[in-house]
């Protein structure tokens, strides 16, 4: 699966318009990384606990959205886009989205 945040693949046409596919997950912060997090807080530089567990959580909703186009036997997915929103204080949700497309080689 092609994956690409511009609006086209190189080397290939649009031949069909699939829909638009998403992937998503909600997650909480836990309270042992709150506390080793507040405490790197206080010294600076990176926060690894939320680093780790925001990267699970991109991967994950990535992969969400490569199953959805799988489903519609799509052979890319264009135009992708990551937004986050926070559900509740301690919560926040991660969306991945696109559209799903067929190719065709510009050399067929």
């Amino acid at each position: 699966m092609i994956i690409s945040t511009t609006d086209n693949v190189a080397g290939y046409n649009i031949s069909k318009q699939m829909g638009i596919v998403i992937g998503n997950t909600i997650r909480a912060r836990h309270i042992g990384k709150d506390i080793a997090a507040g405490l790197r807080s206080l010294i600076g530089g990176e926060i690894t606990e939320y680093t780790g567990m925001l990267a699970e959580a991109r991967e994950q909703s990535l992969q969400r959205m490569i199953e959805r186009a799988e489903e519609l036997d799509a052979d890319a997915i264009v135009g992708v886009r990551f937004q986050t929103s926070m559900i509740m204080q301690t919560t926040a949700e991660l969306l991945v989205y696109g559209t799903a497309v067929k190719l065709q080689s510009k050399f067929d």
